[in-house]
């Protein structure tokens, strides 16, 4: 044995042949912390000292190869300076050098993902073979960040500077086969047969058979490209790039630079640009955002994988009541995730609209090359539309989406309870009524939660599970579990008008109502709300939920929180609803839908819409609509946080990013929160006291500027 360590060991096979192999005792996966690091650098010195190597491969004893680094070390070390930083980067990129400089080839083979930091170990490796459940790639711009360990530098050099921009830019993962096609790796195999065939790939090369010191130095030489290339590559890129990632994300443009200035650099000195931009995006708010909110998808996971294993009811079949468009989605969603979904409804015409809205979306899967014919078949088959009540009792579980009324959804729980066996779990897909109101006439309250999916449900990653009084922990687990399975992100939260999502969105459009009713333009709310992140501004978003549900909210809303939420006189959504413009579902709100002749949907603004909500008199600085729209909302988020109604920040804000498109760059409510400044969230308290109950600083919030505390 040459070298053995918690996350790494190296030895001698025959024929001269190291395996340095990654196998951390620790965890289920191999990652890069600090201690494989250190460890990396002890093999790379005693495999340059040792004189009877001729070439190495390198392994993973676990199902995947190197998922990148260890994030949650991340936080701690970019609070460092930045020369602390430079210097660490420095250090750890030597690291890498170190073993890419032996004196005999290397080669990586690669048997399950290889991301960030485990793509940059492959590309430090002179050769690269993959199994056919491989998949690589480059995905820190997602953090805010660029490749750190070398990948600006290497990728570029391996498989040229277009192909390299795509891969960091986007931030993409490859399987084995489209990364053969552009030479990020140099063979595919059988996963039985990687080890081996790297091993003829190490014996080869060692032989000269293969031309890895050719490989090698073009790796350390600068790019192979003439001026007229390179200009012409990096503008298109830069235009391309920008338009996409726009100025709220800055490292997928920094990592253009990053190749571009570093292009008629050899390896070391194109590696002093990298740290140097690596360091500036670890120091910007956005990566500390984005890092957070890896983190806490993490959590997410975590907590969904403890539930699976807690759950003691197995979901293997689902039952969608109500078709149309909201129960096709979520029919849709279980289908196509593998669990078959039965989908009842009363009306021939709704279970024809649920299926279309299937057809749709497979359709759209089909044309982007996503969905293959076998697919859209074998999901189709698993959706089995009807009218008979008999098709339902066999079902797990029942997801009940009929139209938002007490009185009916009473009337279609309770009937469905009956049909069910005994250990079935019921579900419904209520965005505002009380659980514990719908459980009164169960007879098994402990079974029954809400389910509450976001539309469109096959977009949207969020599942609200609403705990009842009443029920159970094995209901809640078992619920979950099928969230997860079927490809959403569940949060588990208690049972309260809105529930969570609805509850801290209304103060938002509360806010909004009132700018519009002291003279603002929503036409320049909209544009100042998305220049913040927004994805759509509050009176487009408005339109999309639908203005008569929004009113219908307003009422739960108001009628749960009166100090807070009570309803506006002449609230201007209100007033468009009177003069029924639902928004996008009849074509008519704030602004007017068409479609154009390419039959792509529009939205224009009609000037009598301004007859109703009256005229625009006053402009408002963009700073000034912001805080009046983002306070009460993050006021009420801490409220929920503080009555225990989503158990910690982590949740609250994935809740929010992945149920409303809350700008991710931000982090979430309560991260953004911390951005601001606990004291300066008191102060805007205070400037904007006089509009109301809404505004007042929870006392958790208080209590947290005395105490110096931040959520995070």
């Amino acid at each position: 044995m040459i070298f053995e360590g918690q996350s790494l060991t190296c030895q001698l096979l025959d024929d001269g042949i190291a395996e340095v192999c990654f196998d951390n005792k620790n965890e289920s996966i191999n990652k890069f912390d600090r201690v494989t690091l250190e460890e990396l650098k002890s093999v790379a010195e005693a495999l340059s000292q040792a004189k009877d190597v001729k070439a190495a491969i390198v392994t993973s004893n676990k199902p995947v190869f190197i998922v990148g680094a260890d994030i949650t070390e991340f936080q701690g070390l970019f609070a460092n300076s930045r020369e602390e930083l430079l210097q660490w980067t420095a250090q750890a990129n030597s690291i890498f050098n170190a073993f890419e400089d032996l004196p005999f080839p290397t080669v990586a083979a690669i048997n399950g993902f290889a991301l960030g930091g485990g793509m940059e170990m492959v590309l430090a490796c002179d050769l690269r073979v993959a199994s056919t459940a491989a998949q690589v790639g480059l995905p820190e711009t997602k953090l805010g960040l660029i490749p750190g360990f070398g990948g600006t530098t290497r990728l570029p050099r391996v498989i040229g500077s277009d192909n390299a921009i795509e891969w960091i830019a986007t931030a993409k993962q490859h399987k084995a086969d489209a990364a053969l096609k552009v030479s990020a790796i140099d063979a595919v195999c059988e996963p039985e047969q990687l080890r081996d065939v790297a091993i003829t790939m190490a014996k080869d090369a060692a032989e000269n058979k293969l031309d890895w010191q050719g490989r090698r130095a073009q790796k350390k030489a600068p790019l192979q490209l003439n001026k007229l290339e390179a200009v012409m590559a990096f503008n298109t890129a830069k235009g391309m790039v920008g338009a996409k990632a726009g100025k709220n994300y800055p490292a997928p443009m920094a990592a253009i630079a990053v190749i571009e200035k570093s292009a008629g650099l050899s390896r070391d000195e194109a590696l002093t640009i990298e740290h140097e931009a690596f360091v500036d995006l670890a120091k910007t708010p956005q990566a500390d955002s984005l890092i957070q909110i890896f983190l806490n998808d993490q959590l997410l996971k975590k907590k969904a994988k403890i539930a699976s294993k807690a759950a003691t009811k197995a979901i293997n079949t689902a039952g969608v009541l109500g078709a149309g468009i909201m129960g096709g989605g979520i029919a849709y969603q279980s289908a196509v995730k593998g669990v078959p979904a039965v989908m009842k409804d009363i009306r021939q015409d709704a279970l024809d609209l649920g299926m279309s809205e299937a057809m749709k979306i497979l359709n759209k899967g089909m044309q982007i090359g996503k969905v293959s014919v076998e697919k859209m078949a074998k999901t189709l088959s698993a959706i089995k539309p009807t009218l008979n009540n008999d098709d339902v009792k066999p079902v797990d579980i029942v997801v009940e989406a009929v139209v938002e009324n007490p009185k009916v959804k009473d009337a279609v729980l309770c009937e469905v309870e009956g049909l069910l066996a005994d250990d079935a779990i019921l579900t419904s897909n209520t965005s505002t009524i009380s659980i514990d109101l719908l459980a009164k006439n169960l007879k098994r309250p402990e079974q029954f939660c809400g389910m509450h999916f976001f539309n469109p449900v096959h977009k949207m990653p969020l599942v609200e599970v609403i705990r009842g009084e009443k029920t159970s922990d094995e209901t809640v687990a078992a619920v979950v579990a099928y969230a997860s399975a079927i490809g959403k992100s569940p949060i588990v939260v208690r049972d309260c008008p809105g529930f969570f999502v609805n509850r801290v969105l209304f103060p938002y459009f509360r806010g909004f109502s009132q700018l519009l009713q002291e003279g603002a333009d929503f036409r320049q709310v909209d544009k100042a709300m998305e220049k913040f992140g927004w994805p759509m501004g509050p009176s487009y978003l408005l339109d999309v939920v639908g203005i008569d549900t929004a009113v219908h909210c307003v009422g739960v809303m108001a009628d749960g929180f009166p100090e807070r939420m009570s309803a506006l006189a002449n609230d201007p959504v209100e007033l468009l609803y009177k003069q029924d413009k639902y928004g996008q579902k009849n074509g008519a709100g704030f602004f007017a839908y068409s479609k154009d002749k390419k039959g792509r949907p529009q939205k224009v603004v009609e000037e009598s819409v301004f007859d109703i909500i009256g005229q625009p008199s006053k402009e408002f600085a963009d700073q000034e609509i912001v805080e009046r729209l983002m306070v009460p909302m993050v006021f009420e988020v801490i409220r929920c946080f503080e009555e225990g109604i989503v158990e910690t920040p982590a949740e609250a804000d994935m809740g929010l990013v992945y149920g409303l498109g809350f700008p991710p760059f931000r982090g979430g409510a309560l991260k953004y929160a911390d951005s601001i400044g606990i004291d300066n969230l008191l102060q805007l308290a205070e400037k904007y006291q006089h509009l109301g109950a809404a505004y007042a600083a929870p006392e958790r919030l208080q209590a947290m500027a005395k105490d110096g505390k931040t959520f995070y």
